[in-house]
């Protein structure tokens, strides 16, 4: 007699109440875990907000250049926001983690699987823009900015960032890299789930071009450089999730081949 095969997903059916329950203690640990990281980054939060100014001190020339805040307030809210930045990174792994908790039981094996590379893949590619943005873009766009600087008219043209201003620029720099980079993990999950092929990707190739580009526009501040150097790891990026269509179309049809 043949024994039932063994299921590939959880066998747990809770009902709604245990289920809202347990998602209600994710969302609490996750809290908890952004309450600490909010904390801790709160106390280092001059130390952060030092590593994200040395883009800008590194254009000004040798012991030029300053940052101004013009409201009382302004250096106070700054250390907040910092923090707050601060805390999202260093808390993410648990609260993905927490995420993950709350939803495998409800994939089946495979799923799982096919999911968890993409888990991984998440926070690689998001530092990897992140990096991009802090390492090269803003040192070369800052430098760009601060080319500006001169006499006009017989009068001095001197830049005064004011804190709460370039901590709004620097975080915009380097969340627009990081979710940008997260297009390979869009593409893949699309072809996955059977709404894109690659051959329709292939075919929206010029468009997507052109989508790089405005997308940059709107996401970076309006000069060429900054747009130029976020809309083309954009198409290279495009590029190698087709790549990677390619190998895994490749690999299933061995596997369906060799059955």
């Amino acid at each position: 007699m043949n024994k039932p095969a063994a299921p590939d997903i959880d066998d747990s059916k809770a009902p709604l109440l245990e289920h809202l329950i347990e998602l209600r203690q994710r969302l609490l640990w996750a809290v908890v875990a952004l309450v600490i990281a909010f904390a801790f980054s709160l106390f280092f939060a001059d130390e952060i907000f030092g590593l994200l100014v040395v883009p800008l001190t590194d254009a000004f020339p040798a012991g030029e250049g300053k940052l101004i805040y013009t409201k009382l307030y302004e250096a106070f809210f700054v250390e907040i926001k910092v923090a707050m930045f601060a805390a999202f990174f260093i808390a993410f792994p648990i609260i993905s983690n927490q995420l993950w908790t709350f939803v495998a039981p409800g994939l089946y094996a495979n799923e799982k699987k096919a999911f968890l590379p993409f888990l991984f893949a998440t926070p690689v590619l998001f530092t990897a823009g992140a990096a991009l943005a802090y390492y090269i873009v803003m040192p070369t766009a800052f430098r760009f900015f601060l080319g500006f600087e001169g006499q006009v008219g017989g009068l001095t043209q001197e830049a005064l960032p004011a804190m709460g201003d370039y901590l709004s620029l620097v975080m915009q720099f380097i969340l627009a890299f990081g979710v940008c980079f997260q297009l390979p993990v869009l593409l893949l999950l699309l072809n996955r789930a059977g709404l894109v092929t690659r051959d329709q990707l292939k075919g929206l190739r010029r468009y997507m071009v052109v989508a790089a580009f405005a997308l940059a526009a709107i996401l970076t501040p309006p000069d060429v450089v900054s747009q130029l150097m976020l809309g083309i790891p954009l198409i290279l990026l495009y590029e190698v999730s087709l790549a990677i269509m390619w190998f895994t179309d490749r690999k299933r049809s061995e596997v369906e081949g060799t059955e």
